[in-house]
């Protein structure tokens, strides 16, 4: 990279001044892609009118204001450009921030309730968890390393929970997560329960997260 482009690249990082990112989401965008080299989506906005909740899309019964991509062909629009982020945030300082699953990260959902209770499995045992994501309509996202729903169904199998109904799910290519500090309609913002550092910069491998998460399901079933 020349001197010239990565003056360039720098000055497309500075984060907006708080009047032209008043919920911080231009920011948040920025880190992601710079500090943890992910790439992010454009989300829709869960906009507020006369006490009342609806979603940017236009669509008076969107079952999720503020939580799908912004655009149909949004695989396509998917950028870890700073430049991007400036483009996209600075139109629509509200829009939320979507990051696309399948690329640098799996991400293992569970219930608010069974995602309590792993974590605190996990981390009695030590097990080094990644980041991890709790949402406003009681769910939350475990970060784990790309490739996991195969080897999810496998291991699931292995410890004897093959035919078991697991309210636990992995997204993965061709998906997203809501990521904080997005706000998902009437019911609040997505935030961080374990934040990206630089403790939690590997990955985990579902493997290493799947058993004490399977058993939480399999207690709050």
């Amino acid at each position: 990279m020349t001197p010239a482009r990565t003056a360039a690249s720098r000055a497309a990082a500075v984060p907006a001044p708080r009047a032209a990112d008043p919920l911080g989401l231009l920011a948040a965008a920025l880190e992601y892609i710079e500090d943890r080299h992910w790439e992010v989506a454009l989300g829709t906005s869960a906009e507020r009118s006369e006490g009342l909740w609806s979603c940017s899309c236009g669509n008076p019964q969107c079952p999720a204001p503020g939580a799908h991509p912004a655009q149909r062909d949004w695989q396509k629009r998917i950028s870890g450009q700073p430049s991007k982020a400036h483009e996209w945030w600075s139109a629509k300082p509200t829009a939320s921030v979507l990051l696309p699953t399948g690329r640098a990260f799996d991400v293992l959902e569970v219930s608010e309730a069974a995602g309590c209770l792993g974590l605190a499995r996990l981390e009695r045992a030590g097990v080094n968890v990644g980041p991890v994501v709790a949402t406003p309509n009681r769910r939350m996202y475990f970060f784990v390393l790309p490739n996991a729903r195969t080897k999810m169904v496998k291991l699931l199998t292995t410890l004897g929970w093959g035919r078991s109904p697991l309210d636990l799910a992995c997204r993965g290519v061709g998906d997203f997560i809501v990521a904080p500090p997005s706000r998902m309609g009437a019911l609040g913002h997505a935030q961080w329960v374990r934040r990206p550092s630089e403790t939690n910069r590997w990955m985990p491998d579902v493997d290493e997260l799947l058993a004490p998460l399977a058993y939480a399901c399999g207690l709050h079933r």
